[in-house]
């Protein structure tokens, strides 16, 4: 199939790639506002795995052709839409001055992170009986894009075509071999599937690290408590790790963005309001451990923080719990020292010079003389630290672990006082 594939949102380079490397002839146009040339040196898309490689490589073997503009699109049986939330007006120019004037049969596939209703409004605007707009919710998982594009656990299709449900099965037939992953279903009830999803896995970290805090006042580690829910089959394990919050570029828009339509319906959502408010105040649950641990004195204390990234495998930093944390610790006069295997150049871009922030190249370096070590982003190459070599790099043996990857009696059998998520030891 010929394809055109419009934005530059991750959902829209993993696309180009991922359909270039099945026979599609794509062609890939960035959005403006981020051409090309802006994109290729993106830290999230070159940190991206696979993502940089597989472009390039359908570019130098003619399966992926990059365009500037949309005069030199052709027509093109598939229209990938790929924008973000605040384009959504270009999306509808471009569907109103181009598209509708198209005469040939084609299928839009909305795969933007527009508000419910949106893809009905954009099919509108077009002309003939098979131009027609489906939905196909971006189901991405960051740091692994390509490879939840390739192999995808489900595709959520919202179709009431049968003409254009056919076209989008052939356009991802070769990622849908093992078995059947389509989720048909209306349109409209697939664009509000995923946030549904959204708020429920976030309803789920939610309610763990309130449970994390109760386990602390209690003096019980809630890890005994995470195995015993996660055991129940009508629970299971997932998102069931408490944290210090989450973040990224989409997670708690998503939230927001489905608080809003139910207070437009006239619904207000105090349960998901709870959870973005809990979520926020979870960002400065490391800061409120090492306020107590040192009696609220923390002018002039050192930190390191391992991780900055709001998620492993990714750079990018956007509504990460460590920026909360960091200006937290700003305010009570402590010098940070962060590393990051990924992300610091983009946190030395977010925050440029500042007095009271170093970056480290390597983990060890930024424990040199602090007062506490916090983990922040649980980074593989995090778990397993030399603890002997950490004992005689910290000057106060304070580890404060925001993602519970680290076995408490073992980190105190090493000499050192452990703060977790509702987990905590002391030396012995």
């Amino acid at each position: 199939m010929q394809v055109v594939v419009h934005g530059s949102e991750l959902s829209a380079a993993t696309a180009a790639a991922a359909l270039s490397m099945v026979g599609h002839r794509v062609y890939w146009w960035p959005h403006p506002e981020q051409p090309w040339d802006v994109l290729r040196e993106s830290e999230w898309l070159n940190r991206e795995a696979g993502l940089r490689g597989q472009i390039d490589y359908s570019i130098e073997n003619g399966a992926l052709v990059l365009c500037d503009t949309h005069k030199t699109l052709p027509c093109a049986e598939v229209y990938w839409l790929a924008l973000s939330a605040d384009q959504r007006d270009d999306a509808t120019q471009w569907v109103a001055n181009v598209l509708a004037k198209e005469t040939h049969n084609f299928v839009l596939v909305n795969n933007s992170t527009f508000p419910i209703g949106q893809t009905e409004q954009l099919e509108l605007g077009l002309k003939k009986e098979h131009q027609i707009a489906v939905a196909l919710p971006d189901m991405l998982e960051e740091g692994r894009a390509l490879s939840s594009f390739t192999r995808p656990q489900r595709w959520l299709l919202g179709s009431e075509n049968e003409w254009a449900t056919r076209q989008v099965r052939e356009l991802l037939r070769a990622f849908n071999r093992r078995e059947d992953v389509f989720q048909l279903m209306p349109r409209r009830a697939a664009e509000l599937t995923r946030l549904a999803i959204i708020g429920m896995l976030a309803t789920r970290i939610s309610y763990m690290n309130e449970l994390a805090s109760l386990a602390d006042s209690l003096d019980v580690d809630v890890e005994l408590v995470r195995q015993g829910m996660g055991a129940d089959s009508r629970i299971g394990y997932e998102y069931l790790y408490p944290g210090c919050g989450f973040g990224g570029p989409n997670f708690a828009r998503d939230l927001m963005r489905l608080a809003s339509i139910q207070s437009e319906k006239g619904q207000e959502s105090a349960l998901l309001e709870q959870v973005l408010d809990s979520n926020e105040q979870n960002k400065e649950s490391l800061f409120r451990k090492l306020w107590q641990h040192y009696k609220g004195q923390l002018d002039g204390l050192t930190v390191a923080i391992w991780g900055a990234a709001f998620k492993p495998g990714t750079a990018r930093i956007d509504h990460a719990p460590v920026l909360t944390l960091i200006e937290a610790l700003w305010a009570q006069g402590v010098h940070v020292r962060v590393h990051d295997p990924v992300a610091l150049p983009v946190l030395a871009e977010y925050y440029g010079e500042h007095p009271l922030l170093s970056l480290a190249d390597d983990a060890y370096a930024a424990c040199d003389g602090a007062d506490a070590l916090m983990l922040v982003t649980e980074w593989k190459g995090y778990w397993n630290p030399d603890w002997r070599r950490l004992s005689t790099l910290l000057k106060a043996s304070l580890v404060i672990d925001g993602r519970n990857i680290f076995d408490p009696q073992f980190v105190a059998q090493q000499g050192f006082v452990y703060r977790g998520i509702g987990r905590r030891a002391d030396p012995t």
